[in-house]
C-alpha cells in the first residue's frame, strides 16, 4: 500500500517540505476547485452535515440583525454633519444600491453552491487556493475584531440606559499598556452566551434573532415616528446657522457620494447570510429573497431614519458621535427618555448583529478547515447539534479575549477594508466565472477586463480624493467614466459568456457586477492610511501562514486524496477481473 508521510510528522519532514516550498506554491496557489467537488467530498470532510432548516423569512431575519446594528446610530451623524447635510437621505439610497449589487453576486454563487463557506468557497473555484485563503484570512481577521469591538460597544450602551457609567463595569491593570489595560467583564460574557447559543442549534439562533430583531425595529419605528412627529420639515433646507451652507444639498454632489462611502459600512453583515446556504431548505426560492430582501428592507429603514433626524435638528446641529440619542436629549418638554428608549434599540441591535456575525464567521472557519489551509479539526460539524461546533467555540474564544482587554477605539480601527476588499473580488469573480470555463476558453479576455476597468475605478478613485477643485476636475472625471463605460462595452461586445446559471444569475452581465467592482473601490478609497497599513499587515501575516504551514498541509491533502483515489481504481478493477 502505497502511503505519503506528512510534511509535519517530524522536524526533518517539515524542514524537508520548506525547501519545497517554492514548488508547492506553485502548484496548490492557483488550483482550482470545482462545485461537485465543494458539494460533494470537500464538504464530507465535516463528517455529520449541517441540517437545512432555514427558510427565506430566516434569511431576511438574518440580514436584517446582521446590518442593523448600532452602526447606524453612529455613522448617521458624522456623514450628515460633515459631507452630505440632510441629502443623508440620498447617501443612504446609493449606499443601499452598492450593496444589493455585491449581494446580486454573492446570490449568484449561493444559489449555484449552496455551501456554508461564502467569499472563501466562490473565490476558490474561480481564482483559487491561494487568493481564497488571502481573503478568507482578512475576512476572519475582521469579523473577530468587529465582533469584540461589538461586545464593547455594548457595554456602554447598557451603562447609558442603565444610568450607570462605563468605568464602574470595567477595572483596569497598570502594568498593561494603554488601549489594552481596561478589563471588561460583560463584554467576554456576552460573546461565550452567544457562542453557547450558536453551537447549540441553527435553528434556535435563527430565533433568537428573529425575536430580537422585531424588537429591534419597533425600536426603529419608533424613532421614525418620533422624528416625523417631533420634526421640522424646514429643517431639510435650513441649517441652524445661516452662514453655513443652506438647501437640502449643502455640500453638493461629492458630499452626497462621500456620505454614502461613509454610511456604507451600516450595511456590512449581509455576507453572513451567504454563508447559511447550506442550512437553507430550498437555496434557489429561499437565497435571492433572503439576501436582496433583507438588503432592500434595511435601506428604507435607514433612509427614513436619515429623514427622521434630519427632521428632528438641522444638519448643522446634529451631534457627530450619537445623533439620534442627542437630538432628544437636547429638546425641551421632557422627552430625555426617548434617548434611553434608543439606547435600549440600540442594544438590542448590538446583539443581533452579533449573533449572526459569530454564525457567518464560524461557518466561514469551518470551509476554510474543509480546504486543509487550517487544521481540519475545526471543519468538524456536531453529529448531535449539526452546527460546526469547533469553529464556533475557538473563535468564540478567541473574541472573548479579546474585548475583555482591547480598547474600542483599538478595535474599531482595524475594521471594514477587508470586508470591501471581499467585497470587489467576489464582483470580480462572478465575471470571470460567466465568461471563463477552464480548459475551454482563454482566460486571458475577461483578466484583462477585469484589470484595466478595476485601473480606470482607481484611477477615478484617486482623481475625486486627491486632484485638487477647478474646472479642468469634472472633465477628467467625465472622461474617466467614459472611458469605463467603453471598457465594458468593448468587453460585452467582444467576449461571448461561457456559461448561463443553471438557477439565478446577476441580471445585465457584466454591467451590474462592474457598477460593483466600481463603487467598492471608491469606497475604499475614502478609508484612511492607516487602514491600509493594518490591512497589509495581517495580509502579509496570512502570505507568512500560508507559505509556512497552509500550502504543505493542502498539498498533503491533495497526494493523500490521489493515493486514495489509485486505490479504489485499483480495487475496482481488481474487482471486475475477478467477475
Amino acid at each position: 500500500m502505497e502511503t505519503h508521510s506528512s510534511s509535519f510528522s517530524t522536524l526533518q519532514s517539515y524542514l524537508h517540505a520548506l525547501a519545497h516550498t517554492p514548488h508547492r506554491f506553485a502548484r496548490r496557489a492557483t488550483s482550482v476547485s470545482s462545485s461537485h467537488e465543494e458539494l460533494s467530498r470537500v464538504r464530507a470532510r465535516s463528517g455529520s452535515d449541517m441540517r437545512k432548516t432555514l427558510r427565506w423569512f430566516d434569511l431576511v431575519g438574518l440580514g436584517i440583525g446582521g446590518m442593523v446594528g448600532a452602526g447606524v446610530f453612529v455613522t448617521t451623524g458624522r456623514a450628515t454633519r460633515l459631507y452630505a447635510g440632510p441629502a443623508i437621505v440620498i447617501s443612504y439610497a446609493i449606499a443601499g444600491l452598492c450593496a444589493l449589487l455585491s449581494a446580486f453576486c454573492y446570490t449568484e454563487f449561493a444559489v449555484h453552491m449552496p455551501v456554508a463557506g461564502g467569499a472563501f468557497s466562490y473565490l476558490r473555484i474561480t481564482f483559487g487556493e491561494f487568493a481564497a485563503f488571502l481573503t478568507g484570512a482578512n475576512l476572519i481577521t475582521e469579523y473577530v475584531m468587529s465582533n469584540a469591538a461589538v461586545a464593547r460597544g455594548l457595554t456602554s450602551y447598557l451603562g447609558a440606559v442603565m444610568g450607570v457609567s462605563t468605568a464602574k463595569w470595567r477595572f483596569v491593570l497598570p502594568f498593561l499598556p494603554d488601549g489594552f489595560n481596561e478589563m471588561d467583564l460583560v463584554a467576554p460574557a456576552v460573546v461565550l452566551i452567544i457562542t453557547l447559543i450558536i453551537c447549540y442549534s441553527t435553528r434556535e439562533s435563527s430565533v433568537v434573532n428573529m425575536i430580537l430583531t422585531a424588537l429591534h425595529i419597533l425600536f426603529i419605528a419608533f424613532v421614525i415616528l418620533m422624528g416625523f412627529w417631533r420634526g421640522d420639515w424646514n429643517n431639510f433646507t435650513h441649517p441652524g446657522n445661516p452662514q453655513n451652507p443652506s438647501g437640502f444639498f449643502p455640500y453638493g454632489a461629492s458630499g452626497v457620494f462621500n456620505g454614502a462611502a461613509m454610511v456604507y459600512l451600516s450595511y456590512i453583515g449581509y455576507d453572513a447570510v451567504s454563508t447559511m446556504a447550506e442550512e437553507v431548505r430550498d437555496p434557489v426560492k429561499d437565497i435571492p429573497i433572503g439576501v436582496s430582501g433583507s438588503v432592500i428592507i434595511v435601506t428604507i429603514l435607514y433612509c427614513l431614519m436619515a429623514a427622521s433626524m434630519s427632521m428632528l435638528l438641522p444638519y448643522d446641529m446634529i451631534d457627530v458621535e450619537a445623533p439620534f440619542s442627542a437630538a432628544f436629549q437636547g429638546r425641551r418638554e421632557g422627552w430625555e427618555w426617548v434617548a434611553r428608549v434608543i439606547g435600549v434599540g440600540a442594544s438590542f441591535g448590538i446583539v443581533t448583529s452579533l449573533l449572526v456575525a459569530m454564525l457567518g464567521q464560524a461557518r466561514y472557519m469551518c470551509v476554510i478547515g474543509r480546504s486543509n489551509v487550517v487544521p481540519a479539526w475545526l471543519a468538524r460539524v456536531h453529529p448531535r447539534t449539526s452546527t460546526p461546533v469547533n469553529a464556533s467555540a475557538f473563535l468564540g474564544i478567541f473574541t472573548a479575549a479579546i474585548s475583555l482587554f482591547t480598547d474600542l477605539n483599538v478595535l474599531l480601527n482595524m475594521v471594514s477594508i477587508g470586508t470591501l476588499f471581499v467585497f470587489y473580488m467576489v464582483s470580480n469573480a462572478v465575471i470571470f466565472r460567466r465568461y471563463v470555463v477552464i480548459g475551454t476558453t482563454k482566460p486571458w479576455p475577461t483578466l484583462s477586463f477585469l484589470c484595466l476597468f478595476s485601473l480606470t475605478s482607481i484611477i477615478f478613485t484617486l482623481l475625486w480624493h486627491f486632484a485638487p477643485a477647478g474646472k479642468p476636475k469634472p472633465f477628467v472625471l467625465a472622461a474617466c467614466v467614459v472611458i469605463a463605460v467603453s471598457i465594458v462595452r468593448v468587453f460585452h461586445c467582444a467576449v461571448p459568456q461561457a456559461r448561463t446559471p443553471a438557477f439565478w444569475g446577476v441580471p445585465f452581465m457584466p454591467w451590474l457586477p462592474s457598477v460593483s467592482i466600481f463603487l467598492n473601490i471608491f469606497l475604499l478609497g475614502s478609508l484612511d492610511g492607516p487602514s491600509y497599513a493594518r490591512f497589509g499587515f495581517f495580509s502579509g501575516l496570512a502570505v507568512l501562514v500560508y507559505v509556512l504551514y497552509s500550502v504543505h498541509a493542502s498539498y498533503d491533502a491533495e497526494i493523500e486524496s490521489s493515493l486514495g483515489q489509485k486505490e479504489e481504481s485499483a480495487e475496482s478493477e481488481e474487482g471486475s477481473q475477478k467477475v
